[in-house]
């Protein structure tokens, strides 16, 4: 299995591409820490386990750095190490530029870039110590090209990915890789809220003519995870059907 032995932090690993992700890192034999809010974590790691995998989940905000760091502790203490940290956690609230509010600006700031970097600067500590490590951060195909209504949240993908580069120069003589992600329009349960024709019309932008499924995205992340990706630091893997081509 190609994650056999390793032990992998998923945030926002309770549904959607974080579920699948944790799944199938599960799958491949990884023990798998879901650090999430929601409740359906515990049920995601109740899954994984009854069906042969090995898993937990920790409620856990990724903005509290203390809780963060008594949390990585504890993983260290109960497996002895930490080998990779998926930064997944994130959310939107999308509004257009004049009528975004500091509240949705800093919001959104908050989880998606402070949360990552909070997450790395921690978990990083104890692969430096073991001289191993992966870490791949949730960016977006609009952290590349912008996005109607969203200045906050392309904001921080495109925040992921520059930082991602800047750790690559840091933490790789500590035999650790940093890359990003960039999924495209994803099927999960926030997307079950757009009408469909609206979905239909997003779908015909895309050169594929589909969307993605969380499992199409978890894959990308499972090789960016793996030692088959030991030589590749500093990139985002853009997964949208060819879109931002």
């Amino acid at each position: 299995m190609r994650l056999e032995n390793k032990i992998a932090i998923v945030t926002g690993g309770a549904r959607g591409i974080g579920k699948a992700i944790s799944e199938l890192f599960a799958q491949e034999g990884a023990s798998v820490i879901i650090w999430d809010l929601l409740p359906e974590g515990e049920e995601t790691a109740k899954n994984i386990v009854n069906n042969g995998g090995v898993a937990e989940f920790v409620k856990i905000s990724v903005t509290d750095k203390k809780t963060i760091e008594e949390a990585a502790e504890r993983i260290r203490s109960k497996y002895g190490k930490i080998d990779i940290l998926i930064n997944n956690a994130g959310i939107t609230k999308d509004r257009t530029l004049h009528k975004m509010s500091e509240e949705e600006w800093d919001a959104v700031i908050d989880v998606n870039l402070k949360g990552v970097f909070l997450c790395t600067q921690v978990v990083s500590k104890y692969m430096k110590e073991a001289g191993y490590g992966r870490i791949v951060s949730a960016a977006s195909n609009v952290g590349l090209r912008g996005n109607f209504g969203q200045t906050n949240y392309s904001a921080t993908k495109a925040g992921v990915i520059a930082m991602s580069k800047t750790w690559t120069m840091e933490l790789g003589k500590y035999g650790i890789t940093a890359n990003a992600l960039a999924p495209g329009f994803t099927l999960t349960e926030m997307t079950e809220q757009i009408p469909k024709e609206h979905i239909d019309g997003i779908k015909s932008q895309i050169p594929l003519r589909k969307a993605a499924t969380p499992k199409d995205i978890a894959y990308g992340y499972l090789y960016l995870a793996s030692d088959e990706a030991s030589y590749v630091s500093g990139i985002c893997l853009t997964i949208d059907g060819g879109i931002s081509r």
